[in-house]
């Protein structure tokens, strides 16, 4: 997006301002040099940025997606919610009817005695339900093997994998 551009005005954006693709991904040039001639060094600091810029790249592709799916399920439940709310109010009416139909049968405090009752028991219910659900959440598992298992694989850091690669070629690191 630039400065003179705003997300609609823009050729590069979609309507809702999510990009229409992502820019492509810039890597450095590995073979500028022979090679013969890089260094270990410089080999793992061409690897690192590329690596660097692939994540940036994949990060920025899944917030695009993410963002056009999220804004398009964000303005269709904005209508189920205005009728929930309607459902909402109306049923205050319903409830009403109920304990003036009771009241042909029997007291009229004892009516709205038995509606206020049968709302509690009804607010318990889904509560409990509530609850359950709730309580059966669970932490993401296969996200957090897969970044376990993205751990082993990545080193940590530049001086682990200068390290490895020199241990598994049989030269030791400077």
């Amino acid at each position: 997006m630039s400065i003179t551009h705003g997300k609609g005005d823009s050729p590069r954006y979609t309507g809702d301002g999510v990009p229409n693709t992502v820019s492509s991904i810039p890597l450095t040039d590995v073979d500028a040099q022979t090679p013969g001639e890089a260094s270990l060094g410089t080999l793992v600091k061409h690897a690192t940025a590329q690596v660097s810029t692939l994540v940036r790249a994949e990060v920025e592709l899944a917030k695009a997606e993410v963002t056009g799916e999220v804004k398009k399920g964000l303005q269709g439940s904005l209508f189920f919610i205005l009728a929930f709310t309607v459902l909402l109010f109306s049923s205050f009416f319903f409830f009403f009817f109920l304990a003036e139909l009771l009241d042909v049968w029997i007291a009229r405090w004892l009516a709205f005695l038995i509606v206020f009752l049968i709302m509690v028991v009804v607010t318990a219910v889904l509560a409990l339900l509530g609850y359950l659900r709730v309580r059966k959440l669970r932490a993401p598992e296969k996200t957090i093997d897969s970044l376990k298992q993205a751990k082993t694989v990545l080193p940590t850091s530049y001086s682990d994998a200068e390290a490895h690669l020199a241990s598994s070629s049989g030269r030791h690191a400077r």
